[in-house]
This record gives C-alpha cells, structure tokens and sequence, in this order.
C-alpha cells in the first residue's frame, strides 16, 4: 500500500499526541504502510507543523496538556489552515464527537483502536477532502459558484471563504440542487457517522452557510419542515 497524494508524493500525517507509546507505534506503522509522517508532543508544536508543513492530514490527540486538540484546531480553523484532522480520543461519549466536528474537525476515532481502522479513517477523509473519486469539477447554482480544482466558491463578484466542512455541506448541497436532503443524508455523506440521531451539527453548519452565502438576496438554502434542507435557486 502506498496513499499518494495528488502531486504523486506519499500522504503526509501529522501524529499529535502526549504519549510517546501512540506517537511511536503510528509513526513506525504509517511508516511502514509508505505514509510520510511527522511527530508534534503538544498543542503549540502541532501548530507550528500544521501551518509550515501543510500535511495532508493530522492525527489530533484531544488530552494535550495546555493546549488540548479541540483548541489546536480551533486555532487552525481560525486562520485559515485547513488540514483535515481526525481527533484520537478516549471520550467516545457523542457529544464529545459533535462538539469535535463542529470545531472544525473531519472525524473521530476512540481509543483504544487498531492501525488498520486508523489508514481506513485517513483514507476515508481524503477522499472526502480532496475528492479523490470525483469527476464534478465545477458546480454552478444561480450566481453561486463552486470550483473544486481551485477549492473557491464565489456568490456573484464575492468570493466566500468556507471552512473544510462548510465546503463539504454545501458541495453536497449543489450537488444535489434542487433535491430535498434529509439530516441523516447530510450526517452520513459529510461526516460518515448518524450520531444516534443526533442532528444538530447539520443545523450549525446549515447556520454557518447561510450566514456566508444567503446574506446575498435570493436565499438559495431552504429548510424544507420535517424533511430536510435544499438548495435551490
């Protein structure tokens, strides 16, 4: 197994974590399965890495001393740096995992777990990140634009800037223009989780869109009661 990414050169992970045990058995096993890995032991390290080194993903301990993950990828989030971070955590309640997603983090794995689920999450990210099996390059709705090649969206002459996962929902939502989506749909094709019905970090994120896209009249995202949410023109 070799993950490239999509200059031809090995997947870059970041592995975020205090405890030297995790860092050394990821890094020897990623390693090993032909990913190019780096090692951060705190929250300002982690920084740091993610902003000079841009990897293509990052492997976020959420028990940091300090600066604890869901801080580290608030920071990043903030200013503009948009790695793809999966939490290790071992918190599995499902609010933790809701609260972790609408900081801004793409998934979400519980300890203890095996190096074959993790290269799965990884790889699952990735292809939901870079589009890795995609041939929809460019989606037009009204005067919304979305160009994945360049990964802007534009309303008009405006250009919007959208954190990783608002520019997974509403990808999603233009995808489907027109189409009546269920929450559920949302949760599974963004995030791959259903949260034990848990709903409402869709409704954040359909909040966040709204606010950046539809403070340009017509609205085009439309809550649809007791079914879901579309995006129409």
């Amino acid at each position: 197994m070799n993950l490239l990414s999509s200059g031809d050169a090995p997947v870059s992970v970041l592995v975020v974590d205090d405890e030297e045990y995790i860092t050394d058995v990821l890094s020897t096993g990623l390693r090993f399965l032909g990913f190019q890995v780096s090692v951060a032991r705190n929250g300002h390290e982690a920084i740091a890495k993610a902003v000079d080194g841009r990897p293509d993903v990052m492997l976020l301990d959420v028990a940091l001393p300090g600066c604890d993950g869901f801080e580290v990828c608030r920071r990043l989030r903030n200013d503009g740096v948009q790695v793809p971070i999966i939490f290790l955590t071992a918190r599995d309640a499902s609010e933790d995992k809701v609260g972790g997603l609408r900081m801004g983090g793409d998934d979400y794995v519980t300890k203890p777990f095996g190096l074959e689920e993790i290269v799965a999450r990884i790889e699952a990210v990735l292809r939901r990140t870079t589009g890795g099996s995609r041939a929809v390059t460019h989606l037009t709705v009204a005067d919304l634009d979305l160009d994945d090649d360049a990964h802007e969206v534009t309303r008009g002459d405006e250009r919007i800037e959208l954190s990783a996962t608002e520019y997974r929902v509403l990808r999603y939502l233009m995808l489907n223009a027109g189409r009546v989506l269920s929450k559920s749909q949302i949760l599974e094709h963004v995030w791959q989780y259903d949260f034990d019905g848990e709903s409402t970090v869709v409704e954040t994120y359909i909040s966040y869109l709204r606010k950046k896209v539809d403070h340009i009249d017509p609205p085009l995202i439309h809550t649809v009661r007791g079914f879901g949410y579309v995006l129409r023109a």
